[in-house]
């Protein structure tokens, strides 16, 4: 109702929404450019994808992961939501459990609902910065039956954390050695500021890997509802078209996409600069939480940090009372830990790629009310 802008300073701002602000300036006039439709782009389509689409797809995800990556294993769908959720329903009878590292991503507990799979958090420990193990994800396992999967979110969302090889093939071995799929949403692939980027798909390839990716983190096209599922596993494949009927991106965005990616050269750029951009947010943001003595977890990827702020919230209760008077006190809104099953109270996602200005005063409130 009242929304934070330059010429309304005293708005509400929000920094608890993980979407890419920094771009559209890039983006714009390939979006709004005089365009040529055929007939192909305004019929429906193939239930995995226009067949040009995929085909445009397929070489810039083979750059994105350093991996392979055939037309024949994708499907489009809308969004990575979407294709987490036809993954539930493809791998899980009701009832049966998909493990997942946490802090993870609070959208995962909704992406089980339809299916009625259930979310099992593995806790990670605080201690540690919340650093990604397989032992804490096979302890997961043993303690949980009817476990089918395991998701990981790399690089992870709230933590922005990056996972390196081994990491990722001591969790996909554990995995395997369970007799389980392993999921890895890489919806934030492309949005690495510091370090390198490895996905699962180089370093795991198997028939029962299944990794999502899409359009609105690393492009900043979260409004376009645009992701793909890539998946080497047939039978995995069948059960997700049977659902991707009713969840396809339409065939002119579809279109519209395609274009975009055929001009690699653009598209390199873009990256280029969108990394650039992410860089100098991550820099300044860090710079005003040090300055206003504000701790976080480094986070080399993403569009967020977490901030630690046990010492002012020491329980749940009290992370959830700090919530509420930021939004009605200081008008700011972040995500609480503990809706991102983190193992300890005090935790908060703070977005970043968004105007400088609007974060820098979103922090000056933030510190204010900490005192």
């Amino acid at each position: 109702m009242d929304p934070w802008s330059p010429e309304n300073p005293s708005g509400f701002i929000d920094l608890g929404t993980a979407e890419n602000h920094l771009l559209f300036d890039l983006l714009e006039p390939k979006l709004t450019a005089s365009r040529v439709i055929t007939a192909e782009d305004v019929h429906y389509q193939d239930s995995a994808g226009s067949p040009s689409f995929r085909a445009a797809l397929a070489p810039f995800l083979s750059r994105l992961w350093r991996a392979e990556v055939d037309p024949a294993d994708l499907v489009v769908l809308a969004g990575t939501g979407v294709a987490l959720e036809t993954l539930a329903f493809a791998l899980c009878e009701p009832g049966d459990g998909i493990v997942v590292p946490a802090p993870y991503f609070s959208g995962m507990d909704a992406l089980a609902g339809r299916p009625r799979a259930r979310i099992i958090p593995a806790p990670l420990d605080p201690a540690t910065g919340f650093a990604l193990t397989a032992e804490a994800v096979e302890q997961a396992i043993l303690q949980n039956q009817n476990v089918r999967a395991v998701a990981l979110l790399s690089p992870n969302n709230p933590l922005g954390h990056l996972y390196d090889e081994s990491t990722l093939r001591a969790v996909a071995e554990v995995t395997a050695a369970h007799g389980l799929h392993l999921i890895a949403d890489e919806i934030y692939a492309g949005s690495v500021h510091t370090g390198e980027f490895v996905s699962t798909a180089r370093v795991a390839p198997s028939d029962r890997l299944h990794v999502t990716w899409g359009f609105s983190k690393d492009f900043g096209l979260s409004g376009y509802r645009v992701g793909v599922l890539h998946t080497r596993n047939r039978q995995v494949r069948e059960a997700v078209l049977q659902q991707s009927r009713l969840a396809n991106p339409s065939s002119d965005t579809q279109a519209l996409l395609r274009d975009l990616l055929l001009d690699t050269a653009w598209t390199q750029h873009f990256q280029a600069e969108a990394r650039t951009r992410l860089r100098a947010a991550y820099d300044q943001t860090t710079s005003a939480l040090e300055a206003a003595g504000i701790p976080y977890l480094p986070a080399p990827a993403g569009l967020f940090l977490y901030l630690n702020l046990s010492a002012h919230a020491p329980t749940f209760e009290a992370e959830a009372a700090l919530i509420q008077r930021l939004r009605t006190d200081a008008q700011v809104n972040l995500a609480a830990g503990a809706g991102f099953h983190t193992a300890a109270p005090g935790y908060y996602r703070l977005c970043l790629a968004t105007d400088a200005a609007a974060v820098g005063q979103a922090i000056e409130r933030l510190a204010t009310l900490l005192g």
